[in-house]
């Protein structure tokens, strides 16, 4: 089952280290929640750490609205939580405050459509999952290319704020913006705000 925004995201089970203990993880245990899964190509590399940490940094702004974040890549939990107790100035974690998800399979990573076959290692693919399990938004990043977090959270308000009131929301949207109707007729009203 491939990823596809609008249908139901690939369903998995699989090791993780959560803290720093082993476990296992299963997506749709997730259901009722919003769930930011994002992948990243390898532990004890460059860019990933700077991205992991913020995303941690982060992890009460992603609380606060309902959402959980799930790291993945192709290393194995051995690896994930040497990183996790790595401290952060030799390059490593330095803690964790959300599950990260081993892919030595690398099968999640082909069924979201980020894994780089020749080299093995995934994208840095950022996913957002509604409550019901539905994927809601994909953004996938070349190798040397980090992401932005506050975009990750920013995406949870616009669809939360599309859930509660049926209205969209426009480029470079924040909460307390103008949004729209979604209706020919109604959406002038917004350009008529937004151009005044």
């Amino acid at each position: 089952m491939a990823a596809f925004v609008t249908k139901e995201a690939p369903d998995f089970t699989a090791k993780a280290v959560i803290g720093e203990e082993f476990s296992t993880i299963k997506l749709s245990d997730y259901r009722g929640k919003y769930v930011v899964l994002f992948f990243y190509p390898l532990d004890f590399t460059f860019v990933c750490p700077t991205e992991i940490i913020a995303f941690s940094e982060k992890i009460s702004e992603f609380h606060k609205r309902g959402a959980e974040v799930i790291g993945v890549s192709v290393d194995s939990e051995f690896s994930h939580l040497a990183w996790i107790r790595t401290p952060r100035a030799e390059g490593g974690l330095g803690g964790l405050k959300y599950p990260l998800v081993t892919d030595m399979n690398k099968k999640i990573s082909a069924n979201y459509g980020v894994l780089l076959e020749e080299e093995g290692v995934a994208l840095r693919g950022t996913f957002l999952i509604d409550k019901k399990g539905i994927l809601r938004h994909a953004l996938i990043n070349d190798l040397p290319l980090g992401r932005n977090i506050d975009e990750a959270v920013r995406m949870i308000d616009a669809l939360t704020f599309f859930e509660q009131h049926g209205e969209v929301c426009p480029a470079n949207w924040k909460p307390g913006a103008l949004t729209m109707k979604p209706d020919v007729g109604q959406s002038k009203d917004y350009f008529r705000k937004a151009n005044a």
